[in-house]
């Protein structure tokens, strides 16, 4: 059974990478454009991880990380910010956001799917 990721990212062409990447490496990947879908399909979709770019329309995704925090069923869901902000400070901002995790863009295709499985709580084994 795969695991299924929540993608909010605005740019069309990172969407496809990550989505590319994720879906080889076997897992189920819903998409949001915009902070406020994204947002709305957390308290929907059973997710195992959501991956949160910072630079969304609408809504930053600092105040994404907040919302998604305030939701009772999700305030465990791993949440990594995925972003191109890498100044001093970006990651700390990131974490004290609600993030448990900060990949830089742009992302390594070769250490991507593995940097985010550091995230995952292990699979549970059917008997």
């Amino acid at each position: 059974m795969s695991r299924t990721i929540l993608l909010i990212e605005d740019n069309e062409q990172n969407r496809y990478l990550a989505t590319f990447l994720l879906e080889k490496a076997d897992y189920r990947v819903v998409s949001a454009e915009d902070g406020p879908s994204g947002i709305a399909l957390a308290k929907t979709l059973g997710m195992d991880l959501i991956l949160l770019d910072i630079q969304l329309p609408l809504m930053d995704g600092y105040s994404v990380a907040r919302a998604l925090r305030s939701i009772d069923s999700l305030r465990n869901i791993p949440c990594i910010a995925v972003t191109s902000y890498a100044m001093p400070g970006d990651r700390e901002k990131c974490l004290a956001a609600g993030c448990n995790g900060y990949i830089e863009k742009p992302i390594n295709p070769e250490t991507f799917v593995s940097e985010i499985e550091r995230f995952l709580k292990p699979e549970k084994k059917e008997s």
